[in-house]
């Protein structure tokens, strides 16, 4: 079952069942899960009957359901040790999601070292020898024979097992992608070259993985229906992954001889008692700070919602369309250009404030504005 680390738009934790929390990031777990525990129960318990013809139907199936949710359990683990790495290492988390083919760890900010990237891509697969290795020692100490328990031990060994193997596969966007780019980030100091090493490494993985599911079709294997459909649908999930890794690095990257000044808008202060309208009149294309009495900045003028307030209340105060100033839609004016990209591409903001390095405000940086910029060039 691939798994992944990625950085990406933030989003809300909906549309999936919320299991908990870790240091205040959602657990969640998406509708899709339920068809992929289905599918292994159903994969299972012909299998369990197969093993064990004495065993009974039932005790069959709950054995299935038992190795689902051991499953489910592996993968959730697998994606913690992500989640609890990146956290340390000071990468703020979205969530973790189980879904059909496993789960992914949403990482909001893409990290600035290749140790980092390397770390938090490993944490996730050492989780899973672990969790192989334990059953395994277990399947040893049990009463020797095939019973239903140790049967299930084996399988949860074996399984974890897997998760770890498939994940270190050299393709983005699993973990073995990311460890190579790691590794070439390191060596070029490019993490953009890490990025084309890893789509390359997922096209060679992908090609093997179909290369064994024929295989076994040709060889007319025992599980070769079971072998095609995973294999087609792991080659499905590298390629896609691939694609979105590649697409995310170009947008990015940072154009030579592009500097941040040249995209800042000039700053303008005002109350943010001020009436909307004169707001709107006064900024003129520049962005505006509203600062309230006490001297704490309220928040940067929105244009869209201040146009939209004056039409309605022209005398209301500006504060009511104000963007909040939080700390990830602060920018130094000094920071490498290709972190302002990556900033802005995974904050849901509409400006961010620029400061110099003592704090004082140096312009506004519009999404647009820097959309704009690195199209054209």
């Amino acid at each position: 079952m691939p798994s992944a680390s990625r950085s990406q738009q933030p989003t809300q934790p909906v549309g999936g069942l919320v299991l908990c929390r870790v240091s205040g990031v959602p657990v969640l777990l998406a509708p899709s899960w339920w068809l992929g525990a289905a599918v292994v129960v159903l994969l299972y318990v012909p299998f369990v009957e197969r093993l064990l013809p004495g065993s009974g139907w039932w005790t069959a199936v709950f054995l299935a359901v038992a190795f689902a949710l051991l499953l489910g359990a592996s993968v959730l683990l697998h994606e913690l040790g992500h989640c609890v790495v990146a956290l340390r290492l000071g990468l703020p988390v979205h969530r973790v999601r189980l879904y059909l083919l496993g789960g992914l760890t949403e990482i909001a900010r893409t990290p600035t070292q290749p140790r980092h990237e390397g770390v938090v891509a490993v944490a996730g697969p050492a989780v899973s020898v672990v969790l192989a290795a334990v059953p395994l020692g277990l399947f040893f100490l049990i009463e020797p024979g095939l019973t239903p328990l140790r049967l299930l031990v084996l399988q949860t060994a074996v399984a974890n097992g897997l998760v770890a193997v498939s994940n270190l596969l050299p393709g983005l966007p699993l973990d073995g992608g990311r460890v190579l780019r790691a590794a070439v980030w390191a060596v070029t100091g490019r993490r953009g070259a890490g990025t084309r090493a890893g789509v390359v490494g997922a096209g060679v993985v992908a090609v093997g993985l179909v290369w064994w599911a024929v295989l076994g079709l040709a060889e007319g294997v025992e599980d070769q229906w079971l072998r095609l459909g995973v294999c087609a649908l792991m080659a499905w999930f590298i390629v896609v992954g691939a694609g979105a890794e590649l697409a995310a690095e170009q947008r990015r990257r940072w154009p030579d001889g592009l500097a941040l000044s040249e995209l800042v808008r000039p700053v303008l202060q005002l109350p943010a008692e001020s009436p909307v309208a004169d707001a709107l009149a006064a900024s003129a294309g520049r962005g505006v700070v509203l600062v309230r009495a006490d001297g704490v900045a309220a928040g940067l003028l929105d244009q869209h919602a201040a146009a939209e307030l004056a039409a309605v209340t022209p005398l209301a105060p500006a504060e009511r369309a104000a963007e909040p100033i939080r700390p990830e839609t602060v920018l130094l004016d000094s920071e490498p250009g290709e972190e302002v990209a990556d900033r802005v591409s995974t904050t849901p903001a509409f400006q961010f404030l620029v400061v110099d390095a003592e704090g004082r405000p140096a312009g506004v940086l519009r999404r647009e504005d820097l959309r704009a910029a690195l199209s054209r060039r």
